[in-house]
């Protein structure tokens, strides 16, 4: 059992979906945004997730109005999405069925008056719920207190480092809501290189 929960972003194969789901990750995330780099057809992230249970299955989208991420909630069976949203250039979604993990700036996070603007600006934008995601500066800090405090006023999850130290510090010192591992491109079908996620994923059984 992983110390904290975990998702696995950028799937876009069997053999990812498959192995990060027995290795007891809570969730994997598709991008199903074309607009996108290494996005998936909807039908291969539902074809993919027929493979596997018991986890969550989240769609990743950029600037895609509400009505069309619904569309594919229905279509794919989310659970949640991941929104990759730049505020200068086009308001939130709006009517989500489903709650989103927000990717914001690690700037963000590093000014408390901003941050609190961020948290109250997201409550009245998404009442479905939400949670910020982002890679702190790197390499990551060592003032853990600070993204401790910083994930006890939001649901924060956090990037995880492909160091397994790194990663169960995170996991043992921060306590955010979960932390977010990177998939990969097979190197032919039905053959993937699983040395570093699975240094992490043993590293977090034991944080």
């Amino acid at each position: 059992m992983l110390a904290l929960p975990v998702l696995v972003r950028d799937i876009n194969n069997l053999s990812d979906a498959r192995y990060c789901a027995g290795m007891g990750a809570q969730g994997l995330i598709f991008t199903l945004d074309a607009n996108l780099p290494g996005a998936v057809e909807a039908a291969t992230a539902r074809e993919l997730a027929g493979w596997v249970a018991g986890v969550d299955i989240i769609g990743e989208f950029g600037h895609v109005a509400g009505p069309e991420i619904n569309r594919l909630v229905e279509e794919c069976g989310l659970t949640g999405v991941l929104l990759r949203l730049d505020r200068a250039r086009q308001a939130w979604p709006q009517g989500l069925a489903v709650p989103a993990l927000v990717e914001v700036p690690a700037a963000l996070l590093l000014n408390q008056a901003h941050y609190a603007a961020a948290v109250a600006d997201l409550t009245a934008a998404l009442p479905q719920g939400f949670a910020f995601f982002t890679s702190p500066p790197q390499p990551y800090p060592t003032d853990y207190a600070y993204w401790h405090s910083l994930a006890r006023q939001a649901p924060l999850w956090l990037a995880a480092p492909t160091n397994p130290t790194e990663a169960a510090d995170l996991a043992q010192q921060v306590h955010p809501a979960g932390l977010i591992l990177m998939g990969g491109d097979e190197i032919k079908p039905g053959l993937r290189d699983f040395t570093e996620l699975e240094a992490v994923f043993e590293a977090l059984e034991e944080a």
